[in-house]
């Protein structure tokens, strides 16, 4: 099924399946390298699905089973910028975009998941991998480093393994992934467990995870006064939803609730 709003591209695949919209980056023979094309249209349809009440979870995934996102595309003269005069990248506004989400993200991480691939994986709220999956920062190996992706990553991994990754360059299997906390779950069928999970997720009241969400991404920066002033007025809020009022009574009346997403 395919919304008006979004539109598939050569590159970037755009797909609602029920209500989960599902963006797949579609360049197998590049290893589903980030070209401005896919980073743009991802930007655009994270920001457009905000508004579908119908949209209540977004997965990211590459093509094919060899690799999820290999990064920036190093064959591209331009793989960076642009436009050296524009102050905001195209990476850097999708980990924008991502993080003011509050429909959840999850990445279906297929395959390779190597340096820009990982931001993409980083700046999602849940991430199921494939056990062949292997993960990467290997930007010093051609003279770079992860620049952008720290910000999404760092408070994904402890100190000493984000530093390990970023200065060695040398990969971790998708269990040693699962080790450090990099992803929820590894699975033979990636599939099957994001389906597992997916479930999991859309029977639950919209309206909690929508606001759920924006106090989660509020809280992660602020100190622990500013975060119990901000929290202790967001619970009152919570409380004055539909789903709340629907929730409650479900509890009540030992039925299962019919969420309105309001």
């Amino acid at each position: 099924m395919s919304h008006p709003i979004f539109a598939s591209t050569s590159e970037l695949k755009l797909e609602q399946r029920g209500a989960v919209l599902w963006l797949t980056i579609t360049r197998e023979e590049r290893r589903n390298a980030m070209s401005h094309g896919v980073l743009a249209g991802m930007t655009q349809a994270i920001a457009a699905a905000q508004g579908q009440r119908d949209i209540r979870a977004i997965v990211i995934t590459g093509g094919g089973v060899k690799a999820f996102c290999a990064g920036a595309d190093l064959q591209s003269a331009q793989a960076f910028t642009t436009d050296y005069s524009e102050p905001h990248g195209h990476l850097a506004q999708l980990l924008r975009v991502a993080r003011a989400s509050y429909l959840p993200l999850i990445a279906r991480v297929n395959g390779a998941c190597m340096a820009g691939g990982m931001g993409l994986m980083a700046m999602c709220d849940m991430a199921v991998a494939a056990r062949h999956a292997v993960f990467g920062l290997p930007e010093v190996k051609v003279g770079l480093f992860p620049a952008q992706v720290l910000s999404v990553l760092q408070h994904l991994l402890a100190r000493r393994t984000l530093n390990e990754m970023c200065l060695t360059g040398e990969p971790i299997t998708a269990e040693q992934a699962l080790q450090v906390g990099l992803v929820n779950y590894v699975d033979d069928d990636v599939d099957a467990k994001l389906q597992w999970l997916l479930d999991r997720l859309l029977d639950k009241s919209p309206a909690a995870i929508r606001r759920g969400l924006y106090t989660l991404k509020q809280v992660e920066t602020m100190a622990f006064e500013e975060s119990m002033s901000f929290t202790e007025s967001q619970i009152a809020l919570f409380t004055l939803t539909d789903d709340a009022r629907e929730g409650q009574k479900a509890f009540q009346e030992k039925r299962k609730p019919v969420w309105v997403g309001q």
